[in-house]
């Protein structure tokens, strides 16, 4: 028989009132010092759709800036160059980041020379490169193909940035289907190109789930398994600063394929804030920040995840607006229309909610009325919006619930919002 307790448990050290959920180890892993986000909204997440003039580019930037301020949560972002547009918001967000702004603006390029020359001017002190990595791309992008050719000509651009002062940044594209045959003696050959130049240019590595086909798990083989991957690249000598893993969401993976770099030891990931990006997005920052702080990142200076909202709203203005169900940011991603959730708000709303939601997001929790939702759902509405706690039995409460019922007895399938209920409240006491 189940004994009772004097005072409930809540697990608090996992669940903390003031913060999101922590995670309690049972055997820590061996995580990197330092952890850390960088960005490409305005580079995959234009190319997967997001329509970004330059003012646009620069209010996103400005925005993404507003959100890590000094916690050092998002360290750079990523610009296309190839159209004049892409250039001046380049252009906007490195003298922004001359002036203090805390996100180093970076560029994206092909390995190839003169895509080099191209930047060779813009003022950027590193670059991604595009470096295909799986025999998907080595045998099928290059005439007449083979890892040998992609190889050399991937080399070669390296050595151009190098001799400029650029700091590489290879992204290993598909790396989730590529040989640590040819990744390896590649990387290699890499770190042996820049042996002879300062250690400031010490080329980076981007492993890339281009086709979000990695998995988190141990007992997977290679090269599905991320942290196999991760741990065959550290084996080799890369350091957590090293490397940055850019997954795709195509199998809904991308979350806990974040999380299992990162626990193998890498420092870095890159993705898009509210997940924007190529077909099906790129790692949702906020939600890898939300863990990373649960892990016990960032406990000095968080970001300031209210300043997401703006940037919600911004899409929105663009016609690019969050699925409704979006995790965290949605319109409904704190909403109940559930009577028994709305019960529980009304009497702890701990109950309900996953952490405390209106202080660490500035959102409300909400409910919409509906033929499930009952009196404590309109309770629970009303409490929000004016502050008063009626009781069940309440005359006027009760007469409006019983209008709501008539209406959806006569087949309103729609939620009934505060909107629509305000008019209806007039001269409520309680």
């Amino acid at each position: 028989m189940v004994e009772d307790v004097k005072q409930p448990d809540y697990f608090l050290e996992s669940f903390p009132k003031n913060n999101f959920p922590a995670y309690v180890w049972d055997t820590k892993p061996d995580l990197p010092s330092q952890v850390w986000t960088t960005e490409t909204t305005h580079r995959d997440g234009q190319q997967g759709g997001l329509p970004l003039s330059t003012e646009q580019s620069l209010q996103i930037y400005d925005l993404l800036c507003a959100f890590t301020g000094q916690s050092g949560a998002i360290r750079q972002a990523e610009f296309f160059v190839y159209r004049e547009s892409d250039r001046q918001a380049l252009e906007g967000a490195l003298e922004r980041y001359l002036g203090g702004a805390p996100i180093e603006p970076t560029t994206w390029i092909r390995a190839k020379r003169e895509d080099v020359e191209l930047i060779k001017s813009l003022g950027v002190k590193e670059t991604g490169m595009l470096a295909s990595a799986s025999d998907y791309h080595t045998f099928h992008k290059f005439k007449p193909g083979g890892r040998k050719q992609a190889a050399e000509t991937y080399l070669a651009a390296v050595e151009v940035a190098l001799e400029l002062g650029i700091k590489p940044r290879l992204h290993l594209e598909d790396a989730t289907r590529a040989s640590l045959e040819f990744m390896l003696p590649f990387i290699e050959a890499v770190l042996q190109k820049a042996q002879s130049f300062d250690d400031s240019l010490r080329p980076k590595f981007r492993i890339c789930d281009t086709m979000g086909l990695g998995l988190p798990y141990d007992d997977v083989a290679l090269p599905r398994s991320i942290p196999r991957l991760f741990r065959a690249l550290k084996a080799a000598g890369l350091r957590p600063e090293d490397l940055e893993f850019h997954p795709h969401n195509d199998t809904w993976m991308i979350v806990p394929n974040c999380l299992a770099a990162i626990r193998e030891g890498c420092a870095a990931i890159n993705g898009t804030c509210l997940g924007k990006g190529e077909r099906t997005g790129n790692a949702p920052l906020e939600a890898v920040l939300m863990h990373l702080i649960g892990m016990g990142y960032f406990a000095a200076n968080a970001p300031d995840f209210k300043a997401l909202n703006r940037l919600a709203e911004l899409y929105a203005s663009m016609n690019q607006a969050l699925p409704a169900k979006y995790p965290l940011y949605g319109k409904d991603a704190h909403r109940t229309r559930a009577g028994i959730h709305a019960d529980g708000l009304n009497k702890f709303w701990w109950m309900y909610a996953p952490f405390d939601v209106p202080a660490l997001l500035g959102r409300p929790l909400e409910v919409s009325l509906t033929k499930d939702s009952g009196l404590a759902g309109l309770i629970f509405m009303i409490k929000q919006h004016l502050g008063l706690e009626l009781a069940k039995d309440h005359g006027q409460l009760l007469a409006l619930q019983a209008e709501l019922n008539k209406q959806f007895d006569a087949g309103r399938v729609t939620g009934v919002e505060w909107e629509e209920l305000e008019p209806l409240l007039s001269g409520l006491e309680p």
